[in-house]
């Protein structure tokens, strides 16, 4: 019976693995976008 139970545990681990990895993003962002430049440019005294 042993087995049996290390066998299940093992397709528990790996199920739940390939679950996470092609689940939806859960990642919480702010859609901000791009941000223009604000600064000075650099220029080089010649």
């Amino acid at each position: 019976m042993s087995i049996f139970k290390w066998l299940q545990a093992a397709l528990q681990y790996i199920g739940e693995g390939v679950v996470r990895i092609f689940r939806p993003s859960d990642d919480e962002y702010p859609n901000i976008g791009v941000q223009p430049f604000a600064g000075d440019s650099f220029e080089e005294d010649a």
